[in-house]
């Protein structure tokens, strides 16, 4: 019987849960993309998320041309539309920031952290259904963070009284999506969703690893990311030669 109905119920739980709270300035402008691009994340939970897994990824949120765009998480348009082979219907936040608009698969920007993340992956497992049998990739936090300015703003940086009831509701989520999909491993992609993991899943039986965020904000992450990341993985022993 596949998993994916029970995490996608868990998905429509969260996005409920995180639209119903409020945020104050200097965050202007707040995108779910677990409501408007429920197509392909749908698409994309009964795809790929169907058996349990071995290892699973773990980001912060959204960013502005990758997730907020196509639905899928570090949604880098190339990699869920030609490796994934996921496309679908994408609507339009509301309000929309007039700098940060939401094209869906037409949108023509690159998400670099998502080039480099899915391109990792994809190198090493060029059908897609290989690398998902064991892996999967979900994100801490559902919402993108604007500033008037359209600059990205980070859960990390929100205010507590903002803050604990969103990471409450996370926590809650990433807690149902490693009963259900029962992985020998938690990956916390950076510094941030390493804790965040810890924090949720203390006292649940599992390995915590972690990798060097693929942000270009990361110097580290620019001197060659993909190689980092390699070494960090078959170093913990995450993946095997």
């Amino acid at each position: 019987m596949s998993l994916a109905p029970k995490l996608i119920a868990a998905a429509k739980e969260l996005c409920d849960s995180v639209d119903a709270l409020q945020f104050a300035s200097p965050v202007a402008y707040v995108y779910n993309p677990l409501r408007y691009a429920w197509k392909p994340q749908e698409t994309y939970l009964k795809r790929f998320a169907a058996k349990k897994k071995r290892v699973v990824f773990m980001g912060m949120n959204p960013g502005p041309w990758g997730m907020a765009q196509t639905g899928v998480p570090f949604g880098e348009i190339d990699a869920v539309k030609n490796w994934m082979g996921i496309e679908e219907q994408v609507d339009i936040p509301f309000p929309e920031h007039p700098k940060r608009p939401v094209l869906g698969f037409a949108c023509e920007k690159s998400e670099v952290s998502g080039r480099r993340l899915w391109g990792l992956f994809s190198e090493r497992y060029p059908n897609a259904e290989d690398f998902f049998a064991e892996h999967f990739v979900l994100n801490y936090c559902p919402l993108v963070f604007m500033e008037e300015s359209s600059r990205n703003r980070t859960p990390d940086k929100l205010p507590v009284a903002e803050s604990a009831p969103l990471f409450e509701a996370c926590n809650q989520h990433l807690r149902k999506c490693i009963e259900i999909l029962q992985p020998e491993w938690i990956v916390g992609v950076g510094g941030f969703a390493q804790a965040q993991a810890k924090e949720a899943l203390a006292g649940i039986e599992l390995k915590h690893g972690k990798v060097l965020h693929p942000s270009p904000a990361s110097p580290a992450a620019n001197r060659g990311w993909a190689e980092a990341a390699s070494k960090q993985l078959l170093a913990q022993e995450i993946w095997s030669e």
